[in-house]
């Protein structure tokens, strides 16, 4: 299926409710319910054809074909390593997961925090699977990936070494479940080494579909325990560590009992009435489910005599704590919060975010510009607006504003990697909009508006990760996010999300599509005597000139010219050329039609010359597109991508012949439709006859 197509019938999906929480879409098409029928119908274990038990499954280096460390691999399934193998046993807990020789340890971190959360655990690992009666050696896992929701199903054959499971593996040895749903995740993202280092974000997201945010405690925001507050209260989960300085110090215990280089979870944030002054506490929780903070305000503690008020409870030995905010902030390295979106909450008691999210691309040549850095091609970035219009409920925190987390994500390149790709550099920045751009989205600013316009903020930095998330308190007014790659010129895909407390409006920016045609037709009467003559000279004895003519015609008169660059006409665009302009349909030119063609040649060269900025005789992408609004079209992105893919040249310029041939398809497909649209109504109709005699012009 065409690009064009294959996009299209994805937004009539979507549209239709798949992708979303509760109608996952089945990842490659393949539909867990129909292939595990199909297995126990035929008695035959499932065997995945899109991941087979194979190296290719496993990496590309290494843990690529050749390499030692894949040695002596074979992949086997939980029935052929244990007796009585078991999906989960007791419920999900941390002991399930125990790292294997693969470095995604962020993932698992992320896997870990997942067993703290039911409701979400049981949505990534439905629960309707396991090595009971219905077993058929398939499993299932659902992951949100870029704003929909996937479906992955695989089979459970697992690469072993030496009898042991390679890569995660439970603590108990007989319970499958993290060592299946890693290689799930394995196979969305194109093979296990793909996992190989990551941020514990990722996983969080994938998971919940929220969004992640990072805090150096070294340098936190003022307000980061309202921000903490708020995030509870909005059902967020919230992760912390404290960094290692040296692999000695991994999961090294302190004198008062924290873990370095291990993942906690907090799960309370509380202001208290101690000794008649507020003092602030947060509740943490180490997965271990023992080895707690020993210092102020632990289990046991006097601090706790000295509350007035409602007091919250210190319980025992169970692996959760109080300790003051303060404390936390002197022990603790990051924090990591990670909000949920409304759909992920099966609870009315938290307070919601208002979601917005939307797709993007960057391609080459068309609407990949770069940072800042690039005011020549920044301005061509996609667009997307943004409506403030209430401040936030905020009683206890002095900053008055509309409180919005932006997150960028750039889409699948872990897939990538074995094709020698990684991330790019990404980032955005933040403009106030002016009040004339007020209410406006079908417009797309131009270098001008950067070029006198400063950024009102912008993401923290430009980083290689997957994702790039800010939070910002911004006064209420209508904003532009721009978001791009550090260096123009950058193929990708990608999603930008922006939470926010209250409901905020957002869409995109981008120019209507849509043409002012010349309507001047040069009648044969109208024709001076010099044309007259020349046009004798040119056509033969039949008076007409056919497309063969044409070129002949073109390319002689460009050949001529030192100022513009040109290949020469080819016949395709020569056709195209009479099409437009033959009025009988016998594809050729009378002397009126030629006259005309002629008319709005001498047209598309002025804006040609007008706009090639530096005289290079080529015209470069971004002129393009300035050149195609001097000639009366108004494209937006996609059309403009899809241009720059069919008629510029490797180094993203065009040639005289191929600026014309663009514009003289682009007047050709405009002029058809409105001809076809009798109404004006903006759709048009066929039958396969007539779209099969369309399609072919």
């Amino acid at each position: 299926m065409s690009g064009v197509a294959s996009t299209l019938a994805k937004k009539r999906a979507m549209a239709a409710g798949f992708g979303t929480n509760s109608k996952a879409i089945p990842y490659l098409n393949q539909n867990f319910e129909a292939l595990r029928a199909q297995c126990r119908a035929s008695g035959q274990l499932f065997s995945d054809p899109m991941f087979p038990a194979a190296p290719e499954s496993l990496g590309f280096k290494e843990l690529g074909r050749n390499s030692s460390k894949v040695r002596g691999v074979t992949w086997k399934r939980p029935t052929e390593l244990v007796s009585k193998p078991e999906f989960i046993i007791g419920g999900a807990t941390r002991t399930d997961i125990c790292q294997g020789a693969l470095g995604d340890c962020w993932l698992l971190a992320a896997i870990a925090s997942l067993t703290l959360n039911e409701y979400v655990m049981a949505r990534v690992v439905p629960t309707d699977q396991g090595f009971g009666s219905d077993y058929a050696g398939i499993f299932h896992f659902q992951f949100w990936q870029f704003g929909e929701w996937v479906d992955v199903v695989i089979d459970d054959r697992l690469p072993a070494k030496d009898g042991e499971l390679l890569f995660v593996h439970s603590a108990e040895g007989r319970e499958f479940w993290s060592a299946l749903l890693e290689k799930a995740y394995a196979k969305m993202n194109g093979c296990y080494e793909a996992l190989s280092g990551g941020s514990t974000t990722e996983g969080f997201e994938d998971f919940t579909g929220g969004i992640a945010e990072n805090y150096d405690l070294q340098n936190p925001p003022s307000n980061l325990f309202q921000i903490i507050k708020k995030a509870l209260e909005a059902g967020a989960l919230l992760g912390c560590s404290i960094d290692i300085t040296s692999a000695a110090d991994s999961e090294a215990v302190t004198r008062q009992k924290l873990v370095k280089g291990h993942a906690y979870s907090l799960t309370g944030a509380v202001e208290v009435n101690y000794r008649g002054r507020q003092e602030k506490l947060v509740r943490m929780r180490n997965p271990w489910g023992q080895v707690e903070w020993t210092g102020a305000w632990s289990d046991g503690s006097s601090e706790w005599s000295y509350v007035q008020g409602d007091c919250p409870l210190a319980k025992a030995e169970d692996g959760e704590f109080w300790m003051s905010f303060n404390e936390f902030v002197r022990n603790y390295s990051r924090i990591e919060v990670c909000t949920l979106t409304p759909d992920t909450i099966n609870d009315d008691s938290v307070k919601h975010w208002s979601v917005s999210k939307f797709d993007g691309t960057w391609r080459r040549g068309s609407t990949a510009g770069g940072c800042r850095n690039h005011p020549y091609t920044f301005w061509t970035n996609p667009q997307f607006a943004i409506k403030l219009d209430e401040e936030d409920d905020d009683p206890d925190d002095g900053e008055v504003g509309c409180s919005i987390v932006v997150g960028l994500i750039q889409k699948n390149r872990r897939r990538l990697r074995k094709d020698g790709e990684d991330m790019h550099t990404i980032g955005f920045a933040i403009y106030e909009l002016p009040p004339q751009f007020h209410g406006q989205r079908e417009v797309h600013l131009d270098k001008n508006f950067f070029l006198t316009h400063g950024q009102k903020a912008r993401s923290e930095t430009f980083i290689n990760l997957r994702e790039v998330s800010t939070r910002f308190k911004l006064p209420p007014g209508e904003y532009l996010i721009v978001p791009s790659t550090f260096d123009p010129h950058l193929n990708g895909d990608f999603c930008i999300r922006l939470f926010s407390e209250k409901q905020t409006e957002t869409l995109p920016c981008d120019d209507p599509v849509n043409a002012e045609l010349d309507e001047d037709q040069v009648s044969d009467s109208e024709v001076d005597s010099g044309f007259r003559n020349m046009f004798s000279k040119l056509a033969g004895a039949d008076m007409e000139i056919s497309a063969n003519e044409l070129k002949t015609i073109m390319n002689k008169i460009v050949s001529k010219r030192t100022d513009i660059k040109t290949d020469g006409f080819s016949m395709e665009t020569c056709r195209v050329m009479v099409n437009l302009m033959d009025d009988s349909g016998n594809g050729k030119l009378g002397i009126g039609e030629f006259a005309t063609l002629w008319k709005k040649v001498q047209k598309y060269l002025s804006i040609y010359k007008k706009n090639d900025l530096d005289n290079s005789g080529t015209m470069s992408t971004p002129e393009m597109r300035v050149a195609f609004k001097d000639a009366g079209f108004t494209l937006n992105n996609n059309i403009y991508q899809l241009l720059v893919a069919r008629y510029a040249d490797p180094d993203m310029t065009l040639d005289f012949d191929n600026f014309v041939a663009c514009l003289m398809r682009l007047e050709m497909m405009f002029r058809i439709f409105k001809k076809l649209d009798s109404h004006n109504t903006g759709f048009i109709e066929f039958d396969f006859n007539q779209w099969l005699n369309f399609s072919m012009i």
